[in-house]
């Protein structure tokens, strides 16, 4: 102990070493979170304190907060990958303490939503789309411009109406989708985008393990629910009046974006919703599904060549 004593005397006698110190000092104390901490509990702290807690704030600085420092979370430069400061007081004294980024909490969200869900699997292409590489000719030129159109209401804090992306096999719809959803992404919105063939099977499987309710949940409760390739399904009345009705009628009551992709312009999806496997002609139900379709999205006609060939 006497060792480091004499280090600690030393370096504080030390000229360059105090330069540096006021210096890292004065930056601390300006950091703009810094000073509205400091300003916020003014009544309650002396200089003294603020001295003793100086290690707690520099520590605070050199950190991301909001991921604002941060391109990714697998490039957190955080102590705790994935976690930001906070300041605050406690018994007298500075604390840092550690709270979910917004990536964090958004790719948490999204694991369990995997877990849950396992319909939610696309293709990677889909995964990784962009606007760059959504090709512009004339036949998606409107899709591409009324998907940005409802990105900038979104941020702007509207409730936007989803879009029904409607078209032939291979003209982009599902990739579009994706790239809305990575742009999302990009500002910690989460996103669901499920495969509705698959998940209508799944949901079917989920009676005998008993987590349907929490399947339905899930999906009404999204920010925003992407819902690829519908009709491509074979019709039940079960699924289509006890898994999309509530589904869709909790997203309309509650205003919440959600976007379909179909082969299917909506004449054509109210008719093939409209029997069931068994064959058995249901006008009302289907009707009643389209108007809850209609009043959460958009037609959009997507059209061109064939991407996959």
């Amino acid at each position: 102990m006497e060792r480091i004593n004499r280090t600690i005397k030393r370096l504080a006698s030390n000229e360059n070493f105090l330069k540096r110190y006021e210096e890292q000092r004065r930056q601390v104390l300006s950091h703009p979170d810094i000073h509205a901490f400091l300003t916020e509990h003014e009544n309650e702290l002396n200089q003294n304190t603020i001295e003793k807690s100086m290690s707690k704030l520099y520590e605070y600085t050199q950190q991301s907060k909001e991921c604002n420092r941060c391109e990714s979370l697998d490039g957190c430069i955080n102590f705790m990958k994935g976690y930001h400061p906070d300041l605050v007081l406690v018994r007298n004294s500075i604390d840092v303490v550690y709270k979910r980024c917004p990536r964090k909490a958004m790719a948490d969200e999204q694991k369990k939503n995997q877990k849950l869900i396992k319909s939610l699997y696309v293709p990677r292409d889909i995964l990784e789309a962009t606007f760059e590489e959504f090709e512009g000719d004339l036949g998606r030129l409107d899709a591409g411009d009324r998907a940005a159109t409802f990105l900038m209401n979104y941020e702007a804090g509207l409730k936007p109406k989803g879009l029904y992306l409607y078209g032939k096999f291979g003209v982009g719809k599902s990739y579009l989708l994706g790239a809305i959803a990575n742009e999302l992404a990009k500002k910690q919105i989460p996103t669901m985008i499920v495969y509705v063939p698959e998940l209508l099977r799944e949901m079917k499987s989920a009676i005998g393990d008993s987590t349907l309710n929490e399947k339905i949940e899930a999906l009404k409760k999204e920010p925003i629910l992407m819902l690829d390739d519908i009709g491509a399904e074979a019709v039940s009345s079960w699924t289509r009046d006890e898994v999309l009705g509530p589904i869709l009628q909790f997203r309309m009551l509650e205003k919440l974006p959600t976007f379909f992709t179909s082969n299917f312009d909506f004449q054509g999806l109210e008719h093939h919703l409209t029997y069931s496997q068994r064959g058995e002609e249901e006008k009302m139900k289907a009707r009643r599904i389209m108007e809850r379709i209609r009043s959460l999205s958009d037609p959009v006609l997507v059209d061109g060549p064939n991407r996959r060939d």
